[in-house]
């Protein structure tokens, strides 16, 4: 029943729309008018101005059988760069992009599903659930959007978000939370060559801090890493001045608090070794969240990935997505895969195959027994 070539076609079609984080309006503004055009109810609330995008969270909602519950799809708009100019071609079964920039199947995949299985169920007059589809801005840099979605706008209890790599079938019912630490260290500046012991190494201080850390694969559940570790200066100076960051993610709440005060004592102990003074500010971005395979709504994915014939399996992320803010705010949500390789990377891809189970799989969880 779905429409193999639309559903390329409209995927396509997103993808040629920049919509690189932080610029999402003109992929806000055509979706909308789409939606709108469709005959489908749609809102786009204000979160844009607030989170540094010139897009706005877009809102569609399809009512439908009130005797079953009411169910959130949700994919981002927004792609990490370069994200412009983008031009798909179809290669050995694959969509990749022609020139020298990323695809968008993250998330573009995600949104052409949904668009494409409300419009099949739309034009089929298919008996369904009531839909809502939420489509987000700026999910790569911080999960923003869905951050500062108006919940009150919403009915559903359990969601489904599409942003996930490998084939279609993969279900995230467990992904981390994770910790922000960014630290300015402050020494002493002093000459190099004449005075060296007058001065306090900001970068000494942050390197012997960082020593000490336990980093990258802590275990199963957790990991941290170091993004940066910079100062600009003079070989013949005592740099006074350096800046730290990291992360660190978990499953595990207890874990991930640990982790956390244990960068910022090993920071602490070394500037208070050499004199210098530790300036720092730790936040959560976002928190974990980690339903057992049998959980009724992982099940639930199970069996009808299985009915559009799809081959199930139950997995965890290292990393984060939308459905961790839903979660957070109460939602009861997995992540879906939509099929995309290689995502953030010019090498990005998805095979068309994919393209079109997922957008089965969708389409056999908006509609219900006639």
């Amino acid at each position: 029943m779905v429409n193999e070539k639309r559903v390329v076609e409209r995927f396509m079609n997103y993808v040629r729309i920049g919509s690189e984080t932080g610029s999402e309006g003109e992929m806000s503004r055509y979706l909308a008018q789409e939606l709108k055009d469709l005959g489908f109810q749609v809102y786009v609330d204000q979160a844009g101005a607030g989170i540094g995008s010139d897009g706005n969270n877009v809102y569609c909602f399809l009512p439908g059988d009130e005797s079953y519950e009411a169910m959130m799809f949700s994919s981002h708009m927004d792609t990490v760069t370069p994200g412009k100019n983008v031009e798909p071609v179809i290669k050995d079964g694959y969509i990749v992009a022609a020139g020298d920039t990323i695809l968008g199947a993250d998330d573009k995949a995600g949104i052409a599903a949904i668009v494409e299985a409300m419009v099949t169920i739309k034009e089929n007059n298919i008996p369904h659930r009531p839909i809502e589809a939420v489509f987000t801005v700026r999910e790569e840099d911080g999960l923003l959007g869905a951050a500062n979605l108006e919940y009150d706008r919403l009915k559903a209890k359990k969601a489904i978000v599409l942003d996930a790599s490998d084939d279609v079938g993969k279900i995230v019912a467990r992904a981390p939370g994770e910790y922000h630490l960014r630290a300015e260290i402050f020494g002493k500046r002093s000459h190099a060559g004449s005075d060296p012991e007058k001065g306090v190494s900001a970068i000494q201080a942050a390197v012997i801090g960082a020593s000490r850390m336990r980093l990258q694969r802590i275990d199963e559940e957790t990991t941290a890493n170091i993004g940066t570790l910079s100062t600009v200066g003079a070989t013949n100076v005592v740099q006074d001045h350096c800046v730290f960051e990291a992360e660190t993610r978990s499953r595990n709440k207890e874990k991930l608090e640990a982790q956390i005060a244990h960068m910022v004592q090993c920071m602490e102990d070394a500037c208070n070794e050499l004199g210098a003074k530790l300036e720092y500010r730790a936040w959560k971005n976002y928190d974990a969240y980690d339903y057992p395979d049998d959980h009724p709504h992982v099940q639930f994915l199970v069996e009808k990935c299985r009915q559009a014939g799809v081959k199930p399996w139950v997995t965890h992320s290292g990393g984060a997505t939308d459905g961790n803010v839903y979660n957070a705010k109460g939602l009861t949500a997995a992540v879906l895969s939509c099929g995309m390789e290689k995502e953030h990377t010019k090498e990005e891809r998805i095979a068309v195959y994919n393209l079109v189970n997922i957008t089965k799989v969708v389409l056999q969880i908006m509609r219900v027994d006639e």
